[in-house]
């Protein structure tokens, strides 16, 4: 007897050390193998059917308890390795926030300042040559239009505002129709972020075919398209995704106005549209009469949001614990009626053993809903406690519902401390008191009571209540503990993003400083040239703003060597952090859904998950939900990776899935181990 018990409790310590070393799927399976190797150590003696089912129930609850209560460790764990990584890397915020915003700034100024001058110059100069009245007063009237839009938009960037808003397909067809392009568009409905990559591509190959193809024929296309053929008999909806597919062809030209290039825009475009989730490529096509290439630029982007597709990591997440709670209680209550000797005499004969049958599942299944309805599981669970005195009183069950509560009233005090941890004071306050009420009622009614029922049943809530309220008092502590946690969170995070917005405004107000010095006092002499009437003058400021530009943006870009991308600062770990590590590896982040704030442990396992992921030239995808965060990219080639990625996911209480079109999704749930 007493090996038998070391063997058991051997056998529940290795699994709980297995649950906490290992994923949920390794670790379930050693649960099952040992639950499957009690039953048949009971049929190999020669024991009972009833006996060999109640050795699986008893032995299923004991295994259940050991591999949740690892991986409840195993969470923890990660948790707290979580947390530290992410109070010694964050010191790196205010760099990489500064980082990001001056590339969103020079990736502004050159696609808005650098186009409207570099129109004005082509204008001009075209003008010049031709020395036509009629053409030199229609480039005056341009280079004052252009020069006054490029005077707004300078000055919304020197004057600290706000961003500017994501284009449209209806700014594309303004711009399509500035130009006087041969211009089509055949879809009218794409994500914002793909409508932007649009824009961008269209302006960029717009301004260099003013360029470097002056007289040559333009053709921009906008039309939607599938990511494959659609093979015969299948409908094109339910083939492939739709994309947005935009193409700018241009016949081939000369250049008119040489040098006006500032040398970053295609590589600037390729990190717009793989950021948005598509691919860019652009090159010389077919020759023009003298012999010239002409120039292909085509975009392919997601004409529709990507779906959101989640698994709940229900079994193996932070919630398994509940579900074991469940299996114990079946096990104690089913399988130790079934060890007994009298079966079936202790259920009173087949018929009334469906009772009781039902009246244990009732009374064990709520826990299911211990984190996540504490309040409606105690209902449920007090309910069936109450028909089950119900039934003892009709005798319809057996053993009676005192005993009942004296082994399992456990199940009552977890859901009483569930209520402390999980509903506010002035609910969970009710959680104690009816636990106490409805086990003295069961408690009441035992044989073993003497004299006035109700009096025992006033005496027996007034014991009840002590542990009761003792569980519930426990519950109280952990859910202040929960506070202080989160709340600490948050004053961290406030303070990380006024370190985050000071370094930010810094870089901005820097920028600002260099630019109201060059290239806003060149587009302002622009405006007033075109004033004057003259339009050399308005060539040349309109040069000398495009030379001031390159100067900038070079100058931003020659600083990233001493910023610390390529030095020994990491990017922080976090989600914003993903797009700093993204251009470390020449690749790309697509972020989808409102940018709130997540848990730091959460944004921790994100930023592992991309890092895991990440590989040159590939785009990740970031979506912020409600409840939670997804990264998803291409599975990666390497052998390994993909069991450290579903390791990652594992110990966060998330999952990972697999595409049929060699896609890794990763699934992280805000759901923490208190």
């Amino acid at each position: 007897m007493v090996l038998s018990v070391l063997a058991a409790v051997s056998v529940l310590v290795v699994l709980h050390l297995l649950a906490v070393r290992r994923t949920a799927g390794p670790s379930l399976v050693g649960a099952v193998i040992a639950t499957l190797t009690a039953a048949g150590v009971a049929a190999a003696r020669g024991e009972p059917l009833h006996y060999v089912t109640g050795v699986v129930l008893m032995a299923g609850g004991g295994v259940a308890i050991a591999w949740a209560t690892g991986r409840s460790r195993r969470h923890r764990l990660a948790h707290r390795s979580a947390r530290a990584d992410y109070e010694a890397g964050t010191v790196a915020v205010p760099l990489f926030a500064a980082l990001a915003e001056r590339d969103r700034l020079a990736a502004e100024l050159h696609d808005v300042a650098a186009h409207r001058l570099t129109g004005v110059v082509v204008s001009a100069g075209a003008a010049l040559r031709l020395a036509d009245q009629e053409q030199t007063g229609a480039a005056l009237q341009h280079a004052g239009e252009a020069g006054r839009q490029a005077v707004c938009e300078l000055e919304r960037l020197t004057g600290l505002g706000e961003y500017a808003a994501l284009a449209t397909f209806a700014d594309i067809d303004a711009l399509a129709a500035a130009h006087a392009v041969t211009y089509r568009r055949t879809v009218d409905m794409a994500p914002a972020s793909s409508t932007e990559a649009a824009y961008r591509v269209v302006r960029e190959a717009l301004t260099n075919a003013a360029r470097y193809a002056g007289g040559a024929v333009v053709r921009v296309q906008v039309e939607g398209a599938f990511d494959r053929d659609e093979p015969p008999g299948v409908s094109r909806a339910a083939f492939g995704d739709p994309l947005l597919i935009v193409t700018i062809t241009d016949d081939g030209g000369t250049a008119v106005e040489p040098g006006l290039g500032t040398g970053h825009g295609l590589a600037g475009l390729v990190a717009t549209v793989t950021a948005a989730g598509g691919t860019l490529s652009a090159g010389p096509v077919g020759q023009d009469s003298q012999g010239g290439a002409g120039w292909t630029v085509r975009a392919q982007l997601p004409a529709a949001a990507a779906p959101h597709i989640r698994r709940w990591p229900l079994w193996r997440g932070m919630i398994a614990l509940d579900y074991a709670l469940v299996v114990l209680a079946i096990a104690l209550s089913l399988g130790a009626s079934l060890l007994s000797a009298d079966v079936p005499d202790s259920f009173g004969g087949v018929l009334p053993a469906v009772p009781t049958v039902v009246l244990s599942g009732l009374h064990a299944v709520p826990l299911g809903w211990r984190s996540r309805a504490p309040g409606r599981a105690l209902a449920a669970v007090l309910l069936a406690l109450v028909l089950w005195w119900a039934c003892d009183r009709a005798g319809w069950t057996q053993p009676p519902v005192s005993d009942i509560f004296l082994v399992y009233g456990w199940v009552e005090l977890t859901l009483a401390y569930s209520a402390g941890v999980y509903l506010p004071l002035r609910r969970g306050l009710f959680a104690p008191l009816a636990v106490a009420a409805v086990g003295g009622l069961a408690l009441a009614s035992g044989r073993g009571i003497t004299g006035s029922r109700v009096a025992a049943w006033v005496v027996l809530t007034c014991m009840l209540a002590l542990p009761a309220f003792a569980v519930w008092s426990w519950g109280r502590r952990t859910a202040r503990r929960r506070d202080r946690l989160r709340a600490a969170d948050a004053r961290r995070r406030v303070l990380l993003d006024g370190d985050a917005d000071a370094a930010v405004h810094e870089q901005r107000l820097r920028f600002a400083t260099g630019l109201r010095g060059t290239a806003l006092r060149h587009a302002q002499a622009v405006v007033a040239a075109a004033e004057a009437g003259n339009l050399r003058t308005v060539r040349e400021e309109a040069r000398a703003g495009l030379i001031a530009l390159r100067g900038l943006l070079s100058g931003l870009r020659g600083r990233d060597s001493n910023d610390g991308r390529d030095g020994e600062d990491a990017p922080p770990p976090t989600t914003s952090g993903i797009a700093a590590l993204a251009r470390r590896y020449g690749g790309a982040v697509q972020y989808i859904g409102p940018r709130r704030p997540l848990p730091a442990v959460v944004e921790v396992f994100a930023y592992r998950i991309a890092s895991t992921l990440m590989a040159v030239g590939v785009t990740l995808t970031v979506r912020r939900v409600h409840d939670g965060v997804e990264v998803s990219g291409p599975a990666p080639a390497v052998p390994g990776v993909e069991r450290q990625l579903r390791a990652i996911a594992d110990a966060a209480g998330g999952t990972l899935s697999t595409t049929d079109r060699g896609a890794v999704r990763v699934w992280l749930p805000e759901v923490f181990p208190w």
